[in-house]
């Protein structure tokens, strides 16, 4: 199954770059400078220029983590959600400790009622991070959902702690919001 989605992931993408036009970045284009040209469109909003050169970025270097990550937040930012999940982990697979893709798709997997699932995506994020707040905050507003009341109290303390605007959340609290476009590093 993730083979036939990576495979539809690429052939959308090389259809987009086949297009051509000024959006396509032209023949000697990098899958750098795709991914840079996403990154201004999707900084910019203009998000249909950002997936396409996001889908030109990966049909020049298919692991890319960052393009995948990047179609992912745009997927969630547009209640894709089901595309969302699979972009994120697409980019987890090419890179497992992906603390943003880690992260939205907590969030994304809290949205769809997968509560076990997101408890264990915020617990890998604060292994990859420990000083990850919005982690923790999220964390302990799910402890705080399933009724684990000692451990909702110690992450949404650690919580304030890392980041004292954090502040210990009344039961309708929401969670941190959604990570942005991730850079190359």
């Amino acid at each position: 199954m993730k083979g036939r989605l990576l495979a539809g992931v690429l052939l959308c993408g090389l259809a987009l770059s086949a297009c051509g036009g000024p959006a396509s970045g032209g023949g000697n284009e990098t899958a750098a400078d795709a991914l840079n040209r996403g990154l201004a469109a999707h900084a910019a909003g203009k998000l249909d220029e950002a997936v396409a050169a996001y889908f030109t970025t990966l049909s020049k270097d298919p692991k890319n983590q960052f393009a995948y990550y990047n179609l992912g937040e745009i997927a969630q930012r547009q209640s894709r959600f089901v595309a969302a999940e699979s972009y994120y982990r697409l980019a987890l697979d090419l890179d497992p400790k992906m603390e943003s893709a880690l992260f939205n798709l907590a969030i994304v997997r809290t949205n769809a009622g997968a509560t076990a699932d997101a408890v264990a995506l915020y617990k890998q994020v604060i292994a990859v991070n420990a000083n990850n707040a919005a982690a923790h905050f999220n964390l302990g507003l799910l402890y705080r959902q399933l009724g684990q009341t000692a451990d909702a109290q110690t992450e949404l303390a650690t919580a304030q702690r890392l980041d004292p605007k954090l502040v210990a959340p009344s039961p309708s609290a929401s969670p941190a919001r959604q990570v942005t476009p991730s850079p190359t590093r």
